[in-house]
C-alpha cells in the first residue's frame, strides 16, 4: 500500500513560518545597517534578504528555517523547474496579497501560480 499523501499546512501554521523567516531577515538587514538612519535601501534590505533566502533555502531544501521549524516543506505539484517555481513563488510571496488571499484547495494564490504546495511532514 502506498504511503498517504501529506496534508497541506493549515494557514496558522505558514503565517508563523513567514514571521519566523521575516524576524530573521530583519535581524540580518540590522546588522548591516546598524542603528543607524536607514533611507529605501534599508527599508528594502529585510525583503530582499527574505526573497534572497526563500529562493536559495526552498530551491536546495524545499522549506525554509520558519517552514523547517513548523514542520512544513514546498513540494512541486505542476511538472516544470522547480528553481523557477520557487521564483515565482517568492516573487508573489513579497508582495504579500497573493500569499493571504487562497484559492478553493486552501493553497495560498502565490502557489497555485507557481504550481508548489506546502505540505506537513
Amino acid at each position: 500500500m502506498p504511503p498517504a499523501a501529506p496534508e497541506p499546512a493549515g494557514f496558522l501554521r505558514r503565517l508563523a513560518a513567514v514571521l519566523v523567516d521575516w524576524l530573521i531577515c530583519q535581524g540580518i538587514a540590522l546588522l548591516f545597517t546598524g542603528t543607524g538612519p536607514g533611507g529605501a535601501v534599508a527599508a528594502f534590505l529585510p525583503l530582499g534578504i527574505f526573497a534572497a533566502l526563500n529562493i536559495l533555502l526552498v530551491s536546495v531544501t524545499g522549506s525554509t528555517v520558519g517552514h523547517r521549524l513548523f514542520g512544513m516543506q514546498v513540494w512541486q505539484v505542476r511538472p516544470g523547474s522547480f528553481p523557477l517555481q520557487v521564483v515565482v513563488r517568492t516573487v508573489l510571496l513579497c508582495l504579500f496579497v497573493p500569499a493571504v488571499l487562497t484559492a478553493s484547495d486552501g493553497r495560498g494564490l502565490h502557489d497555485v501560480a507557481a504550481g508548489t504546495r506546502i505540505v506537513r511532514i
